[in-house]
């Protein structure tokens, strides 16, 4: 019907009114929002989209809105001519009767236009047509069929008891793709940072990145902070506000001062104003009033507020805010507005404005950290105000600022400025920027003997440099040295990081007994420690050595205390570890959830490669259970860098479950052949039962000194993969990877009889259950068929295969009952009966679940299907009920 050419969807609310007048009915309605949002675009796209109508457009204007029928001239041009009757019904002299007159005339006139075809009626700032056109359109609208009227006003308008759509400001994503079409060449930084700068306009974010100079758009100067002075769009902001009474504009400066205070503050601060002066704002859509906060609508709406004023009037606003907050006990925000107040350095301030951040949250501690910076004299205090407000920054999810900081550290201020790299290179990881490892590790070198702290904290952070051969000499070299100095008596986290440095420089030496000690002792030390970084350290650590279900836990704590401190970079980080662990445990239902909070929250970070790794996770997730189309899809969403390597893993797993072994066998050898990069330590012990599998099912896996399958470019020796994994598991003493190594042994013995010991084995270890141990079943049931003891055979066969229905595995399921026919079982096919109508289990599900209001896609993510894969048991699902639609088919079923 429409396809409007708009940076959003068509509005359900204007689609719904089209929709209504091409049924035959009539309706109005008034789209509202602040200057910039859209309003004219929207009716623009709408007018020309209307192909099959009859389209009336017309503007108001300021210098006719005193023309009596002015408008409805205009109006009327755009329908051709225009009846004589009506002519003259203009030109009425009675008031009374012009108007009815009017009003009959219009209607017969519109009748006309609309015979064929339904009428559009678009009135772009309706508010400013005269009234008398307004009234004469409104009248018609009250009467006539097939009609849609469409005006926009702005926010805070009088729409005459019409109903009202407001638009929102863009959606992230939509911001920037709009942003992406007018300014490709914009570094991800800063152009997350013009969107939080635009506040979802979509007018000032083409303005701002129109207006960015060639530093600016490549993140190496700072960007505005509005608008241009001369811009359009910021004066029309200014005039809005500036039209308001001066009691209002003054509370509005006061509510614009950052910090951000209470309406309590807000209006001590602003006495003898009241709470009834801050109404004109409202109506006029600057601001909005939730309870004890004053929000307004959009960033130029504040910065309307806030620097349309002379530096004077703000001066004083801050001042009367701190006095205010002072008397209240609010330290920070206090001496963050007298900085704000400050004119030429304060050191004594700074120094308040330090110490007073020691407790803040990450987001208050940047800021008065940035502030201190302003108001010291010396270079070396300004280097580490600097350095801590741009670490605070990157917490915050603002790496855009934090660069800007690192690079305005003096260059006098000492190891400062060896300390940013670090901090340059740690948050470029999550993205996997070349180079990051390495920077860490030079600058623990650097730093070993004069700044233990932070060396420690680079050998943390560049630990897979510990599995790489060119670099394990010097890993181990430089930790031997920061580890030396421990003394005993450090807090818990630091413990930690000593116990965690120490346990990857005994890696880099070969010694995995002693690794595994000290990664023990920092996992221990786990529970003594609430710094998020510290914990997910330590989830690691809890990986290394197989702990993955302490290793989740832990994991899982420091996602949350991430979350509650405000450090939002570390949210998606620590649910990586989490989706990991729980992974490797075998608990894909958590893992599932924790890898997609982590895509989300790491998008909304800008950690897109972090988005990527999660997005594999969900991959394997899925080919585990065999959903090919949801893993293709999930692997199309990775795309390649650090999570290449899991997407391989997950195309193996598909090929597994096609039959296509060697296929599979070669993509696993690629993984574990592949020189260590990132999260490659766990994976390429986890991967390891599934090529040795695929392996002996391709004929490739029988022992030997002399065992080798192809793999890529090189040769990889079988036997000396499972002789590691088979000495790592038993290290870990964990059930879930005994059972495992248990299988493996099966998978690789010599004859059948050693195969099945293993097998027993493996069965007996309680901690492997869910999938895991329904595949161990299936291979046991495989091998004891083949040795035609079918009746033992089928026991097993049968738990595989009820388990593997159980968690939606249905290739895996079809395997077991492929095995069990074979083993001389009469198997019907799996069909449950819902009040006699003839469902499979997993149609039942999907219908459950859609009768109990659930969406396609929220069945989707509760049986981790992809929505086309529901979609299409739907179907199938009307047609064996006979319905048509979901509430038929609840009906029916209930």
């Amino acid at each position: 019907m429409f396809a409007a050419p708009l940076v959003q969807k068509l509005p359900p609310a204007v689609a719904g009114l089209l929709a209504a007048a091409e049924a035959g009915h009539r309706g109005a309605l008034v789209v509202q929002g602040l200057p910039g949002a859209g309003r004219t675009t929207l009716a623009g796209a709408v007018a020309r989209s209307a192909h099959d109508w009859t389209v009336l457009s017309a503007p108001g204007h300021q210098d006719e809105s005193g023309l009596a029928y002015s408008g409805l001239q205009r109006l009327l041009t755009t329908s051709g001519d225009v009846t004589g009757e009506l002519q003259r019904a203009l030109r009425g002299a009675s008031p009374q009767v012009e108007r009815l007159a009017l009003g009959l005339s219009l209607h017969d006139h519109l009748g006309t236009l609309n015979a064929r075809q339904p009428l559009l009626c678009v009135i772009d700032d309706a508010h400013l047509m005269d009234e008398a056109s307004w009234r004469a359109v409104l009248f018609a609208a009250r009467r006539m069929p097939r009609f849609a009227l469409l005006a926009t006003m702005p926010a805070g308008a009088d729409p005459g008891g019409l109903p009202v759509f407001h638009l929102d400001p863009l959606p992230r994503d939509t911001a920037r793709d709009l942003l992406a079409r007018h300014a490709p060449d914009l570094a991800r930084e800063v152009a997350d940072a013009v969107i939080d700068l635009a506040g979802g306009n979509p007018a000032a974010l083409i303005e701002l990145a129109g207006a960015l100079t060639p530093e600016q758009r490549r993140g190496y100067a700072p960007l505005p902070e509005t608008l241009p002075p001369g811009s359009p769009l910021l004066l029309r902001h200014r005039a809005l506000v500036e039209s308001l009474p001066a009691v209002t504009r003054d509370l509005l400066l006061l509510a614009a001062a950052r910090p951000a205070v209470t309406l309590p503050d807000l209006l001590a601060a602003g006495r003898p104003a009241a709470l009834d002066d801050l109404a004109p704002a409202e109506r006029a859509g600057l601001i909005t009033i939730d309870g004890a906060a004053v929000r307004f609508g959009s960033p130029l709406a504040r910065d309307g507020a806030y620097a349309g004023n002379v530096v004077s009037r703000r001066r004083a606003a801050h001042l009367a805010l701190a006095r205010v907050l002072d008397a209240g006990g609010d330290r920070l925000p206090a001496l963050l507005h007298r900085a704000a107040a400050s004119i030429g350095p304060d050191p004594a301030l700074a120094r308040d404005l330090t110490w007073a951040a020691r407790t803040a949250e990450p987001e208050a501690a940047a800021e008065a950290r940035r502030w201190a910076a302003e108001l010291y004299r010396d270079p070396g205090d300004r280097g580490e105000a600097l350095l801590d407000a741009a670490r605070f920054a990157w917490l915050t999810g603002h790496p855009h600022d934090a660069g800007l900081m690192i690079r305005r550290i003096p260059r006098a201020a000492g190891t400062a400025r060896v300390r940013a790299r670090g901090l340059t290179a740690e948050m470029g990881l999550p993205d996997g920027r070349p180079g990051a490892r390495d920077l860490l590790l030079d600058v623990a070198t650097e730093l070993a003997d004069s700044d233990t702290p932070t060396a420690l904290e680079a050998l943390a952070l560049a630990g897979e440099a510990a599995a790489r051969p060119g670099e394990q000499g010097r890993y181990a070299g430089v930790a031997r040295r920061v580890t030396a100095r421990q003394r005993g008596d450090e807090p818990a986290a630091v413990t930690l990081a000593f116990h965690h440095v120490a346990g990857l420089a005994r890696m880099a030496d070969g010694d995995e007994p002693a690794a595994f000690a000290r990664f023990r002792r920092a996992l221990d030390a786990a529970d003594r420690v609430t710094d998020p970084g510290s914990l997910v350290r330590a989830a690691t650590a809890g990986i290394l050595v197989g702990d993955v279900r302490r290793a989740a836990a832990v994991a899982g704590r420091a996602a949350v205390l991430a979350r509650e401190s405000g450090a939002t970079v570390l949210v998606p980080q620590a649910l990586e570890m989490a989706a990991t662990a729980e992974l490797a445990s075998g608990a894909y239902a958590s893992a599932h959830t924790a890898a997609l909070d982590g895509a989300a929250m790491a998008r909304a970070t800008g950690q897109p490669a972090l988005a990527a790794v999660h997005s594999a996770v969900l991959a394997v997730l899925a080919a585990l259970v065999g959903d090919r189309e949801t893993a293709l899809t999930r692997i199309a969403a990775a795309g390649g860098g650090p999570s290449r390597a899991l997407c391989d893993w997950a195309l193996a797993l598909l090929d597994l479950v096609d039959g296509r072994a060697p296929a599979a066998a070669e993509r696993l050898g690629r993984v574990v052949t592949a020189s260590p990069g990132y999260g490659s330590a766990l994976l390429q012990v986890a991967v390891v039962p599934h090529l040795l599998e695929s392996a002996a099912q391709a004929g490739a896996g029988s022992s030997g000194a002399g065992s080798s399958f192809q793999a890529g470019a090189g040769s990889l020796g079988l036997d000396a993969v499972a002789a590691g994994f088979d000495r790592w598991a038993g290290r870990t003493g964990q059930p879930v990877w005994l059972a495992l190594r248990d299988r493996c042994r099966a998978l690789r013995a010599d004859d059948a009889e050693a195969a099945e010991i293993h097998f027993r084995e493996a069965l007996r270890h309680t901690g492997e259950a869910g999938f895991p141990r329904a595949h161990t079943e299936l291979l046991f049931g495989r091998l004891l068929r083949r040795r035609r003891r079918h009746v033992e055979a089928r026991t097993h066969l049968r738990r595989a295969a009820e388990t593997f229905r159980m968690l939606d595995a249905e290739p895996w399921a079809a395997q077991s009952v492929r095995e069990l026919r074979a083993a001389g079982e009469r198997v019907e096919s799996r069909k449950m009966s819902l009040d006699g109508l003839e469902l499979t289990a997993q149609q039942e599900r999907i219908a459950a679940l859609v009768a109990g209001g659930a969406t396609n896609r929220e069945v989707a993510q509760e049986l981790h299907l992809s929505p086309r894969t529901v979609d299409h048991h739907l179907r199938n699902v009307f047609a064996r009920l006979g319905v048509r639609s979901r509430t038929e088919m609840a009906r029916k079923l209930l």
